[in-house]
């Protein structure tokens, strides 16, 4: 390892060594003789610190002071013993709160706050470099405040009214005095140690003289009596008692607030009266240095004439009415215009309006609204009047009326009237039939009069009309009103064509709705199955109408029209329609019926026939086979012959081995087998007994013809069976 790193790592473990060897366990700040002293006690601020190191080589420390958040004091010492911070002859300036604070090798402890209080301060003392002055003259006066020390602020007393601007930093001060006679001076001082303030007592008193100044201002007005306005006034302001070391102040003239002139020690003014105010007032003002010196006198000015009125002739004006303007002065002087001649203007004067002598203006008004003022001038002398503004009248235009919704007999309606053009306020009469009816005053602009009635009259409501007018002149009047009444729905009544117990399917029915009240009228047709959901609606203007349709079953239900018109509506009776069968339905009705029990009887004969077997009667009989013969017997036939009754059986025949010899189908056949009893006493009676005719029915071949019974050859007859 070389010599540098091994010296670095000495210094380092020596440094940390040290370092885990020191503390600082406490440090402590104390005031000697007391925490709270008497003015110009000498005080000591002690500040011991309690350290503890690793063997005895002595360390520096480095001490500092704090007066607040400030650093008043810093010493840095290798000595163990305790720190003094002197405070010698201790002030109130030296009040505050102070600690201590201690650091060693890096290590630092500070100690608890320590207030010092100082009671006591010096009492100032007033000196001026005068005793007496003149008025306006100033003098200066010094406030000491011995051995005291800090931030100082002075006060100055006049007469113990603190003098204006007088609190200072400084303790000399520069004032002008006011007002004559004796003044008793004082000061005093604060002493500021943030954030508190201590104040002193107050000092001795000097009183000073102040004498007035032998010089003022002097005001001559001439004439001051009897003056009217236009009269000449001869006004002087000047200074009195002037002397060789008068220094020259300043003088002012003035009426009222109006400055007439300025000047050093003499002003002359020639000023012409005015009477704006009953009372003038004149003043003279001397100012020299601080000092202001006034003089004023009131004199009376009259009037030659007063101020002018314009006035209009007509109360109220329309565009493009002849007016007439007049300019007069109420109030005149005659003993002091002698005989002077007024002159009158009117301001704007324009071609509208023309002069006719002694203020009067004649003319036509304008379309707008215009402002006019005159002016009377006599004796150099001009006075104007107020402004006169002519606000001139829209003339009413004929008015329309008409009515608000429905006129319905027998409610309330408004009627409306209205001018397009005038201005308001307007009056709105309504007439009926030559007779003031109602009145309404309208004080906006296009603004309808609303007037309420009850109508109580059939027909047209032409015996309403309206009348307008905003002013003194003939009013306008409306048209008739041409509003039709309406008549409420009273009843209605239906009816059905033809009569409800001749209605059968496939008729056609017209249902017909009869009404009173004003057209147009919507008829609506319903029925009690389906009354939301009109079959029909329709408007008319006659006061019956009708519905046609061709009925079914389906139709049958209760029936009823509801007519309506712009007043209301109403529900007429119901009709119960019930549609009957068709003509053509009763009439098959018993024939089906006839049908049905002829097909039961066939078909129970039938299968009572079938029931039975053939059998052969065991008295002596021959039975017959024999075919059907070619020509086609018909049945009516068969049944209207006088032949004997003939009874059928069915046989169940074997088949034939033969096929050539019996010509019957494969199978088992239906054979029908005549029996045919001769009747008693027939003429063509046989001996050989009862003759019974098998037929077979079965189904035939082609070709093979039926045949009479006697052309049937008995050998081609079938074998009797059992």
């Amino acid at each position: 390892m070389g010599l540098l790193p091994l010296f670095t790592s000495m210094l380092l473990f020596s440094w940390t060594t040290l370092n885990a060897a020191l503390k600082i366990t406490k440090v402590d700040l104390s005031i000697e003789p007391s925490a709270a002293v008497y003015r110009d006690t000498n005080v000591a601020l002690r500040c011991k610190a309690e350290v503890l190191t690793f063997g005895t080589e002595a360390l520096n420390r480095v001490y500092t002071i704090y007066k607040g958040d400030s650093v008043i004091y810093n010493k840095t010492t290798s000595s163990s013993e305790d720190l003094l911070y002197h405070l010698p002859q201790a002030r109130v300036s030296n009040n505050g709160k102070y600690k201590c604070k201690i650091s060693i090798m890096g290590e630092e402890k500070a100690s608890e706050a320590a207030t010092l209080t100082v009671e006591g301060m010096s009492t100032p003392i007033l000196r001026f470099n005068k005793a007496n002055i003149t008025e306006g003259e100033s003098v200066t006066a010094t406030c000491l405040a011995l051995g005291e020390t800090g931030s100082l602020l002075f006060s100055f007393y006049d007469n113990s009214k603190e003098v204006e601007n007088a609190r200072v930093t400084s303790n000399e001060l520069t004032f002008v005095p006011k007002g004559v006679g004796n003044h008793i001076i004082h000061c005093s001082y604060l002493v500021f140690v943030m954030p508190n303030s201590f104040k002193s007592q107050t000092s001795n008193t000097v009183t000073l003289t102040v004498e007035e100044l032998s010089i003022e201002p002097v005001l001559k007005i001439s004439p001051q009596d009897n003056v009217y306005e236009g009269d000449t006034v001869n006004i002087t302001c000047s200074v009195s008692n002037v002397t060789k070391d008068y220094q020259a102040g300043e003088l002012l003239l003035s009426q009222d607030t109006e400055l007439l002139k300025s000047g050093k020690t003499s002003i002359h003014v020639n000023w012409t009266a005015h009477a704006r105010t009953p009372m003038l007032t004149i003043k003279c003002r001397l100012y020299l240095r601080d000092v202001v010196k006034v003089v004023n006198k009131t004199i009376s000015v009259s009037e030659l004439f007063s101020v002018p009125t314009l006035k209009i002739s007509a109360l109220e004006v329309f565009q493009e009415d002849e007016i007439s303007l007049t300019c007069r002065s109420e109030k005149l002087s005659y003993d002091r215009l002698e005989g002077e001649f007024f002159i009158y203007s009117l301001e704007p004067f324009d071609y509208h309006m023309v002069h006719k002598g002694n203020g009067v203006f004649i003319g036509k008004a304008k379309t707008i609204d215009f402002n006019y003022t005159c002016t009377v001038a006599a004796k150099g002398i001009k006075k104007k009047s107020k402004v006169l503004t002519i606000h001139p009248k829209v003339p009413v235009s004929t008015p329309k009326i008409w009515v608000s919704g429905s006129a319905i007999l027998g409610r309330k309606v408004e009627i409306f009237c209205l001018s397009d053009t005038g201005t308001p306020p307007i009056t709105y009469t309504l007439w009926k039939a030559n007779k003031q009816n109602q009145i309404a005053i309208v004080h906006e602009f296009n603004k309808a009069a609303n007037f309420t009635i009850v109508i109580n009259e059939p027909g047209r409501l032409n015996h309403y009309l309206c009348k307008a007018s905003n002013g003194n002149r003939t009013p306008e009047q409306s048209d008739k009103l041409q509003t039709a009444v309406i008549e409420p729905m009273t009843e209605a009544y239906l009816m059905v064509v033809p009569d409800v117990d001749d209605i059968s399917e496939g008729h056609t029915v017209i249902l017909i709705c009869s009404f009173l009240g004003t057209p147009p009228v919507t008829v609506r047709w319903l029925r009690d199955s389906d009354d939301l959901n009109p079959l029909k609606t329709t408007t008319t203007n006659i006061n019956t109408t009708s519905y046609e349709f061709v009925v079914n079953k389906e139709h049958t239900d209760n029936y009823y029209c509801q007519a309506e018109n712009r007043a209301n509506s109403v529900e007429s009776n119901k009709i119960n329609l019930v549609v009957g069968m068709a003509m053509w339905k009763k009439l098959l009705i018993p024939g089906t019926i006839i049908l049905v029990v002829s097909s039961l009887v066939m078909v129970g004969f039938i299968l009572f026939t079938r029931s039975r077997r053939v059998r052969v009667d065991r008295t002596p009989e021959s039975v017959w086979s024999s075919r059907k013969p070619e020509a086609e017997i018909d049945d009516d036939s068969s049944t209207l012959s006088n032949e004997p009754e003939v009874e059928y059986t069915e046989v169940v025949h074997p088949r034939s081995s033969d096929p050539t010899k019996n010509p019957l189908r494969k199978g088992t056949d239906t054979v029908y087998s005549e029996l045919q009893n001769s009747p008693h006493g027939a003429a063509d009676h046989h001996d050989y007994g009862s003759v019974k005719y098998v037929d077979l029915n079965g189904d035939q071949q082609p070709g093979i013809t039926q045949h009479s019974p006697k052309d049937i050859s008995y050998s081609d007859l079938p074998m009797p069976v059992d």
